[in-house]
């Protein structure tokens, strides 16, 4: 293609991109190094029938003025990304010089806010990815053998926990497992015990979020596996059975090889959805066992107080798209040698 014809095709998309992404991502890293003013006091003279005495009181007014004047607030540099809620490097330094052994350290840097969330986001991302991806091929390789007057309705019921809404679906899961709900109710049942909750273990409640996220995810997975199966070149299966191959065999050594692109894709789109997670978090109300780094963003952006802390959240933000920078690169560097290999 021409230059000028793709600079023709090309020029949209970019200009949205520099808009709506690029634009964007320089606001939140400008806001990340300013953090939010704080209240102008005064001292009043309150005077009663006992003498006079002096407080400090907030002065709105001058507050307002301040805000007004320097509405980023109050240039904080990395001071942000380097507190207790963030990298905590002065937390991590502590507990590395009073540490007792390794285990204790890594308890101590695993109860910060950050890392907290953090731990689970990477749990949630590494655990969910490859079984959605497994799960997935599988299912399509089970619906391409149906017989093609199952294949519609099979497809159909397939693909409706991708069409259910992340929130309704984390919902309706949430309700399925309480108490009075249909699965904790069975386990009730099960183990003879009327107090067991799935809700009550930080550990279960880390696996049924798990278990969402692969229920959620897998359709998608499932159907860009299935179109992938309809483009497999029949000729070469068939000379694959001549030469006595079986099924395992086929998909080993054809199927597979030819989906690899999709592989690829589907990782990549995966990888950056879950650790993105928040929706289940929320539905499951699952804050005190679970929390992601989009939470934390939420819960900044929430604020306590009417104190809304963007710069805190603008700093999770730009942390957050460094890690999904770093899960991708290794992806990309895959993608982009296999493409110069062949050409």
């Amino acid at each position: 293609m021409p230059h000028r014809t793709f600079m023709s095709f090309i020029w949209p998309s970019a200009l949205a991109m520099l808009l709506f992404i690029a634009l964007p991502i320089v606001s939140v890293a400008v806001q990340s190094l300013y953090v939010a003013h704080e209240q102008v006091f005064v001292e009043v003279e309150n005077c009663g029938p006992f003498g006079c005495t002096t407080v400090q009181k907030i002065d709105p007014q001058a507050t307002a003025a301040l805000r007004e004047a320097q509405p980023l607030g109050q240039f904080n540099g990395f001071g942000t990304y380097l507190n207790r809620n963030h990298l905590a490097s002065a937390e991590i330094s502590q507990a590395w010089d009073n540490r007792a052994d390794l285990g204790e350290f890594i308890s101590k840097v695993l109860n910060l806010p950050f890392y907290k969330a953090l731990s689970f986001t990477l749990t949630y991302t590494f655990v969910v990815t490859p079984f959605v991806i497994i799960l997935g091929f599988f299912v399509a390789l089970a619906v391409n053998r149906l017989p093609s007057f199952f294949k519609g309705p099979t497809i159909f019921v397939s693909l409706l926990p991708m069409i259910v809404t992340p929130l309704i679906g984390s919902l309706i899961l949430f309700w399925m497992i309480d108490a009075d709900g249909v699965i904790g109710g069975t386990l009730q049942l099960i183990f003879d015990n009327p107090d067991l909750s799935l809700k009550a273990s930080p550990t279960l409640t880390w696996v049924t979020l798990i278990v969402y996220g692969v229920w959620h995810s897998a359709p998608f997975s499932f159907i860009v596996f299935y179109a992938g199966l309809q483009t497999v070149p029949q000729d070469t299966l068939e000379s694959a059975m001549v030469d006595g191959a079986n099924r395992w065999e086929q998909v080993r050594y054809v199927i597979v090889p030819h989906l690899l692109p999709l592989v690829v894709f589907i990782s990549l789109m995966q990888l950056m959805d879950n650790f993105r997670v928040f929706e289940p978090i929320i539905s499951f109300s699952a804050e005190a066992s679970a929390t992601s780094l989009s939470w934390i963003i939420y819960n900044d952006l929430r604020g306590t107080d009417g104190n809304i802390l963007f710069g805190s959240a603008a700093a999770t933000s730009l942390l957050t798209i460094i890690g999904v920078c770093i899960l991708l690169t290794p992806v990309l560097i895959r993608t982009w040698r296999t493409h110069g290999a062949r050409a």
